[in-house]
């Protein structure tokens, strides 16, 4: 398993909007996905539909607020 990294939100930002991360609300209902949603953000369950496509090399970001 990869190790934990905390990084900044500056940094989330450039990753997301250069293409070199996703970004994935940690949380599994719906609506707490569309009130705490980040510009760029996915949700969990979009997460798990793209599982099998993802490159195995692609950062995922998670969040909860």
């Amino acid at each position: 398993m990869s190790e934990l990294i905390v990084v900044t939100p500056d940094d989330v930002y450039k990753k997301v909007q250069s293409g070199t991360a996703l970004l994935v609300c940690a949380y599994d209902h719906e609506e707490q996905f569309l009130k705490f949603r980040l510009e760029g953000a996915i949700s969990l369950k979009d997460l798990e539909s793209r599982l099998s496509k993802l490159p195995k090399d692609q950062e995922i970001i998670f969040y909860c607020a």
